[in-house]
């Protein structure tokens, strides 16, 4: 059941743009697979076959590290609600650091100039393949809101707390792998 095509349509567009949430996988050669959950408003589509999403800081930054390392990603949406269907994303990724040029050219054309103070970096996705399966499997769930836990824990630091704990948690991943970040 499952169709492949070499980017995104307008259903694609129309079905990512419904999401309430989306998952990241990101592997290396060696060490552990990773597999995130994220908030689908944080992402954006920049062409047919790109996409970003902003990455908020985390109690780890395993995404960075294993696109440093080895660049594979697959992006996953799935609906919990209307018609069932599996979407994914499959590339290349690659961090946007804060400071860069880039970063401040992607946060004011796609995403209005407005960096919430959890946001640690972009992630860019270039990808060659777009993937939509049947989503049968995938049960029905009611979204109730956005948690603001994340918010309320970023405005309890200051700016140097949030530096020193990501210097503390960001800076390897769980396999000993850099990330990237503050160099």
């Amino acid at each position: 059941m499952a169709k492949q095509y070499p980017d995104l349509n307008d259903k694609h567009r129309a079905f990512i743009e419904k999401q309430k949430i989306f998952f990241t996988a990101t592997a290396a050669g060696e060490g552990r697979i990773n597999l995130s959950p994220r908030n689908a408003t944080d992402f954006k589509i920049l062409s047919p076959n790109s996409g970003i999403y902003l990455d908020l800081i985390g109690s780890g930054n395993e995404t960075a590290a294993l696109l440093k390392k080895d660049g594979r990603m697959t992006i996953m949406f799935c609906a919990f609600e209307g018609s069932p269907m599996i979407l994914r994303l499959y590339g290349k990724g690659r961090i946007i650091q804060r400071g860069s040029a880039e970063f401040a050219s992607i946060l004011s054309e796609t995403f209005g100039n407005v960096a919430p103070r959890s946001l640690r970096q972009f992630v860019h996705l270039d990808f060659d393949l777009v993937q939509s399966s049947c989503g049968f499997g995938v049960p029905f769930f009611d979204f109730v809101e956005d948690r603001s836990t994340m918010n309320k824990w970023v405005e309890a630091k200051s700016d140097e707390e949030l530096v020193q704990y990501q210097n503390d948690k960001n800076v390897t991943s769980m396999d000993g792998f850099p990330t990237g970040l503050f160099n």
